[in-house]
């Protein structure tokens, strides 16, 4: 059973966490079957701000600025078992932003914050989106991931809703 740790560094908004820990049970099973069956062990999952995602995404990427998500895969060290252990650094400030943004009919910030962790997952098992084949086929199955699962539209709200 993956080992799932949810750490909320942003406090603009509320975040679901009950919910959230379902999503990212749902996506990463979908990813390990994605993947023909690599044992998933270990989600790291960090929600932050656009301030608290950019020093990450420079580090990590060397690219200046926020992001919607940020994925790590971290090999086993000698003597630990083999299976995927991963860290997402998620962006809940731009996904409140994008869903407001783009208004598109019955989705919320909580889809966007939920596409963001399925992509995450996605990339995780292995799929990449360095080419627009890539990142169409990778959208596609996020797409289908995220509706699968029934995402609640409350899972992102505004602090004091």
């Amino acid at each position: 059973m993956i080992e799932i740790n949810i750490s909320n560094r942003q406090r603009k908004y509320k975040v679901d966490m009950v919910e959230l820990r379902r999503l990212a049970m749902v996506f990463a099973e979908a990813a390990q079957r994605r993947e023909a069956g690599e044992e998933w062990l270990e989600l790291e999952i960090t929600l932050l701000s656009d301030r608290g995602i950019a020093p990450i995404n420079l580090t990590y990427l060397g690219h200046e600025g926020p992001t919607d998500v940020i994925t790590q895969r971290y090999d086993p060290m000698p003597g630990e078992p083999c299976g995927v252990r991963g860290e997402l650094f998620i962006n809940v400030e731009q996904a409140w932003g994008v869903a407001a943004s783009e208004g598109r009919s019955g989705w919320s910030a909580g889809h966007e914050l939920a596409l963001y962790l399925a992509h995450g997952c996605d990339h995780l098992s292995g799929a990449e989106d360095l080419t627009a084949r890539g990142r169409r086929v990778m959208r596609q199955r996020e797409l289908r991931w995220v509706a699968a699962a029934r995402v609640q539209p409350s899972l992102v709200r505004t602090v004091g809703r």
